[in-house]
């Protein structure tokens, strides 16, 4: 079980480090520190520094160059820093070299992700997936990390797997996998069982990348009070509920949203839980298309999608917080004309990439965008806020009910 005596501090101070690599570009890696800093701030910290450094690669030892690590040590020492996050993984070696070095903890953003994850964790299924990614990430670190789990200071980095002693045997190790593993098969049986109890309605999912909106749009559609918070991974448990639009009835889930650089073995681990996903006949796609790189966490949601063999399914890619796309996008002294084309331009643009599966909304607003040329010409021109997603949604949920349930025909009027 996680080790209650491992809170979290509130407000513990952080660093963020991050490579420019040969593939990518500085703008580039300070938005993916701006997702770390994020992180951060869900697991409770507030970052007061960052530090990039152009390398080929990472440097084996210190993953940084020596320099660039001796000026980090520079700026902690004596300032309250008691956490260094790296934005790639780190090996148990490359942590215990740099600790040295800095004399400050330092984790990595899988590190980062998974004491989310183990904060987040609410039921028996979250909490033994969890624990199983952990001690896969752990094995293959054991020789360099003991001595950065043992700590009984708390903070991020330390909500580990916790014992009464330090367990230094990688046969324990394995052998806790393994009980993990067990307990995740009966707890898979289980909802199995719960899954197939519920009947021949169509399934519906919602997908995304994390803090897109998926919670807050399950709530308009379900008129259920899914937990929705301005911070990363607020769902972790799946959420499924019945909704009828117009007499037909279908099953909406929630699902955890998805994350570049997401740890493999939380992927693995999370597998069952994302059988929901699988399982689906419709996947919401929705997309914070607010968000400065909206396209890459759109193509890192399609990739998951991939690895899941859910990628081919019927899609509705819903672009959320369209309020936001404008206020960032739009100067206040831009004309309305000019305003009007260039939101016809976007959604045309999505529409016919989407081969008409697109929908431009602001959940919290309730509402879309004026209405252009786009959305007429794909049946949305004078219907007004999330009537437009419902009409949508029950016209996708009864073309599958008129192919394998025909003689349903309760639902398909």
């Amino acid at each position: 079980m996680i080790d209650k005596r491992n809170r979290i501090q509130k407000e513990e101070r952080a660093v963020l480090v991050g490579l420019i690599q040969k593939d990518q570009t500085e703008p580039q890696v300070e938005e993916y520190l701006d997702e770390l800093a994020f992180l951060a701030e869900t697991a409770g910290a507030v970052t007061v520094k960052r530090f990039t450094q152009k390398l080929q690669h990472p440097d084996s030892r210190t993953f940084v160059g020596k320099g660039k690590l001796e000026e980090i040590r520079k700026y902690v020492a004596g300032k309250d820093i008691r956490v260094v996050i790296f934005d790639d993984e780190l090996s148990g070696s490359q942590i215990n070299n740099i600790e040295k070095v800095i004399d400050v903890k330092a984790i990595d953003r899988s590190d980062l992700i998974l004491d989310i994850f183990a904060r987040r964790a609410k039921t028996a299924q979250a909490k033994a997936q969890v624990e199983l990614a952990q001690y896969q990430y752990i094995l293959p670190r054991l020789r360099g990390m003991w001595k950065h789990l043992e700590r009984l200071g708390g903070g991020i980095g330390t909500r580990g797997p916790g014992e009464t002693e330090i367990e230094t045997d990688r046969r324990i190790v394995r052998d806790k996998i393994s009980l993990l593993k067990k307990r995740l098969v009966e707890i898979d049986k289980q909802a199995l069982t719960q899954r197939k109890d519920r009947g021949e309605f169509i399934r519906v999912a919602l997908v995304g990348y994390t803090n897109v909106g998926k919670s807050t749009i399950m709530n308009l559609l379900s008129k259920r009070e899914v937990f929705a918070e301005n911070k990363l991974f607020a769902t972790l448990d799946t959420t499924t509920g019945k909704v009828v639009f117009d007499t037909t009835p279908f099953l909406l889930s929630d699902t955890v949203g998805f994350i570049r650089k997401l740890p493999h073995h939380l992927i693995e681990s999370f597998k069952s839980t994302l059988d929901e996903v699988r399982e689906a006949d419709i996947l919401l796609h929705i997309v914070d298309i607010s968000h400065p790189a909206y396209e890459e966490q759109l193509g890192v949601v399609n990739k998951t999608l991939q690895e899941l063999d859910a990628f081919d399914k019927p899609t509705l890619t819903i672009f959320n917080k369209m309020d936001l796309y404008e206020k960032r996008n739009f100067d206040e002294w831009l004309e309305e004309s000019t305003k009007k084309q260039l939101l016809e331009d976007l959604q045309e643009r999505w529409i016919r990439e989407t081969n008409g599966n697109a929908v431009f909304i602001s959940a919290i607003e309730k509402r879309i965008p004026t209405a252009s040329s786009a959305q007429a010409s794909a049946g949305r021109g004078g219907r007004q806020g999330i009537d437009i997603l419902r009409q949508k949604i029950l016209q996708k949920v009864r073309e599958i009910y008129r192919i394998r349930y025909p003689y349903k025909t309760e639902f398909l009027y």
